[in-house]
Parts: structure tokens; C-alpha cells; sequence
């Protein structure tokens, strides 16, 4: 139906219609099913990047200190142990099967839920009716334009967040933001209480920083709190998701030796950083990145402890946000040695011209087709290509999908699963 109405209003004024349609159903099936998060204590996680680690070292930190838990991310949801993978291409699932899931957290007994809210969501109303008590924000960078339309547009709706935690009365009303964003005053205008963490900036600081490609550990130190943390996962910005971890665990009264435990429990994140050791010479490393800060931040933070090549392979997805396109392929050609575009998501655009608006932007940056820059449009040859490339001591960066469980093709869904496919590749001795 949602199809139909799209084809017979012009554009713009489906944009405007469409989240009071999804506000009509949201409070039809909170009705329905009886407003199943009501009884919760919800804290949302925002952002661009890093929403999901956030989420999911949240909920280990509250999990380990003995927290009946649920949770729900881009990559699994769940109740305690009882953790599922998530296969739809969204965060946020439609409402109908939302509300499904937590009248089964409420069943079992969750106190708190740690949920990963996106602009799509909080623009459609898809959460209406969620009491959140603690609401967090990793960053706001360029993302989702094709919706949005501007970046304003897209930081203010995820400002939302924060004013649906304002008003929560019952709730912490407490808010979590990232000091070296520059969008972060935004954010806490609209909350009354609040910590602001960061590297550079903020309340909550980390110092004495020592990283590698294993993880990094730090000091944290907030007020007369000083704690020493490790966090499993390589990259600056996961010692910014872990002090956005920390902070909500200050704000819900978590014990130092409770946030110490809770960081480090998540030893690895599907699809983000995720190493793959067959025996092979070289790295190879599967992430989900598919931003400009994210390829940004990712790149900056490698460059410098790759002993070898850097070698990335990427693609953008068809039908979403085509102005990121060349600043991906811009950023790639600046940092990388060698860059291989190919597909990720094409759906019904043609695959040929989204690797080309890439090429575009890595040859501005100095690469040439055929010497460092190459397009293979089949992800899994491009993957079998961007490992033949490898030496000793380089690293492969495959980046985009990430967690994925299928590839959107002209002719639909395909079950995709890259790490699976890297690892015979190079059990195939390639």
C-alpha cells in the first residue's frame, strides 16, 4: 500500500504526509499491543557512526552488572542471552514487528533496553510511544541527504531523540553527547542534564592513549573519577564509543569496577573491524563503514600502524545518498595504496555508473585506472581480486557491507556473507 501511495503523490509532498502515516500506525499498535515499552527504561543510541558499538557495549555493560536486558541494533536484538541476528537492511524495524518485540522483552522481565535509534526512525515515528530515559549521540556527519535532504534537516531530527528524553518525567532525562562534534550544543540545548564526553573536548576525557590494531587502552577521567579501560577494538573512534559507553554508565549509577568490566566484555562487533586470520601473510578487515567520516576516521586511524600496502575495497549502495559518492572514492585515493571499487547494494541503479562517480573522486586524488585504481563490479571477484594484491605485511580493508546477510541486486535479494566468502578465498589458498 505504502508503494502505491508513493506512485500517485508527487515526491515532495510524500515526504511531508509520510511520518504522519507512520504516527497514525505507531499509536494504532501501541493500542494494540498495549504500549509494550512502558514499563522499560530505554536509553538511544544516535548518530552517524559508531551507534551500533555504542549499543552493544552499553548492553554488555549492563548485562555484566547483573541488568535484566534487552536489546535491539543494526547487527542482532535480544533479551539477556537470548541475542538474534538482525537480517533486514534497517536498524529500526517497521512498527508492527517492533511492538512484536517488546511485548516479548516485557514478558521477559527486561528492566532496561538499550536501542539504536536512527533519522529514519525518529522522522517517521517509528518509536512513538518509547520512554526513553537516557539518550546518547556518537556524531552527526554527512549521511542519508537523499532523505533528509539537508544536514540541518537530518541533525535536527536527530535532535528529537533527545527532546523525547527530555520530557520523559520518569526517566533520567539525561543526555550523553560527544564534545568534539561540532553539532554537540544542538543536542544539549534541549536536555537538562548532561555529560559530554570526547577526546579533545568534554567532561569525560580519555588520556594517555596507547592503540594498536588490536585495541587500545586508556585512562578515563571524569570529575574525581579516573578509570583504566580496554576496549578490544582498534581505532580512535572506539575509544569514542567506549567513552560514550562509560558515560551512561555514570549516569545510571553503575559501579567503577561494573563500567571497567562492561567495556572490555565485548571482545568484537560482527561486520565492524572484524579481523580475518586464516594464515595468510597479510590482514584482511571487514567493516561496515560506508560514510565519509567513517572512511575518514577509519583511514586516519590505520594509516599510520600499517606496516605494508593499505589496500580498500568499497562500493555505495544504489538509490541512497549519491553526493557521498566521490568524497568516499576522494578520501580512499588520498589515503589508500591500491583502491578496487565494485558493488554494494546496487538495487536498480546501473552498477557502472555509481563505481564511476567513486573512480571520480579517487582519481582526483591521484589514482589512475589500472595502475591503483581498479573497478570489479562482482563484489566476491573484486574481493578475490583485492586478496591476490596482498604481500606480507600488507592490510585489506573491505568495506561497506559489513554484518550483511544479503546484496541488493536489479533482480532482488541475495544471500551475502562477506566474511564467510574471505575466508574460503583464503583457505583456498588465493
Amino acid at each position: 500500500m505504502r508503494s502505491l501511495v508513493k506512485k500517485l503523490i508527487p515526491g515532495r509532498l510524500f515526504r511531508v504526509i509520510e511520518p504522519y502515516g507512520h504516527l497514525c500506525e505507531a499509536i494504532a499498535l501501541n493500542i494494540w499491543y498495549g504500549f509494550p515499552a512502558r514499563d522499560l527504561k530505554v536509553i538511544g543510541v544516535t548518530g552517524t557512526n559508531g551507534k551500533t558499538t555504542t549499543t552493544l557495549m552499553i548492553y554488555h555493560m549492563l548485562h555484566q552488572a547483573g541488568y535484566r536486558v534487552g536489546l535491539m541494533t543494526t547487527v542482532a536484538y535480544g533479551a539477556d542471552e537470548d541475542v538474534r541476528p538482525q537480517l533486514q537492511h534497517m536498524t529500526n524495524v517497521p512498527v508492527r514487528e517492533f511492538m512484536q518485540r517488546l511485548k516479548w522483552m516485557r514478558q521477559r522481565r527486561i528492566e532496561w533496553l538499550v536501542l539504536e535509534t536512527t533519522s529514519h526512525a525518529l522522522a517517521q515515528n517509528r518509536v512513538w510511544g518509547v520512554p526513553y530515559s537516557v539518550a546518547v549521540m556518537t556524531n552527526v556527519t554527512h549521511e542519508h541527504l537523499d532523505y533528509h535532504r539537508t544536514f540541518e534537516n537530518y541533525r535536527d531530527v536527530k535532535v528529537r531523540l533527545f527532546r523525547l528524553a527530555a520530557r520523559n518525567h520518569e526517566g533520567l532525562r539525561s543526555g550523553v553527547i560527544n564534545a568534539d562534534d561540532p553539532s554537540w550544543h544542538f543536542f544539549a540545548d534541549v536536555i537538562p542534564n548532561v555529560v559530554t564526553y570526547g577526546i579533545d573536548h568534554g567532561e569525560l576525557r580519555a588520556t594517555n592513549i596507547h592503540s594498536s590494531m588490536s585495541g587500545s587502552d586508556f585512562e578515563m577521567k571524569y570529575q574525581n573519577l579516573a578509570l583504566h579501560l580496554k576496549v578490544s577494538l582498534p581505532g580512535k573512534f572506539n575509544i569514542e564509543n567506549t567513552l560514550a559507553a562509560a558515560a551512561t554508565g555514570v549516569i545510571i549509577g553503575l559501579s567503577d569496577q561494573q563500567i571497567v568490566d562492561g567495556v572490555a566484555a565485548l571482545k568484537n562487533v560482527e561486520g565492524r573491524m572484524t579481523t580475518i586470520d586464516e594464515g595468510q601473510a597479510f590482514n584482511v578487515i571487514v567493516d561496515f563503514a560506508h560514510t565519509p567520516d567513517a572512511f575518514d576516521k577509519l583511514f586516519k586511524d590505520l594509516r599510520p600502524i600499517v606496516k605494508g600496502k593499505l589496500i580498500v575495497m568499497f562500493g555505495s549502495p544504489g538509490r541512497r545518498d549519491e553526493a557521498k559518492r566521490a568524497a568516499q572514492g576522494r578520501l580512499a585515493g588520498k589515503y589508500a595504496d591500491e583502491v578496487i571499487v565494485t558493488e554494494e547494494d546496487d538495487r536498480d541503479v546501473e552498477g557502472e555508473k555509481i563505481m564511476n562517480q567513486i573512480a571520480e573522486g579517487a582519481e582526483q586524488a591521484g589514482k589512475v585506472k589500472g595502475r591503483d585504481l581498479f573497478l570489479v563490479h562482482d563484489r566476491t571477484e573484486a574481493i578475490n581480486f583485492a586478496i591476490k594484491q596482498a604481500h606480507k605485511d600488507d592490510t585489506v580493508l573491505l568495506l561497506g557491507k559489513g554484518h550483511e546477510k544479503t546484496i541488493e541486486r536489479a533482480d532482488g535479494e541475495h544471500p551475502w556473507n562477506e566474511v564467510a566468502i574471505v575466508k574460503e578465498i583464503l583457505q583456498n589458498g588465493i
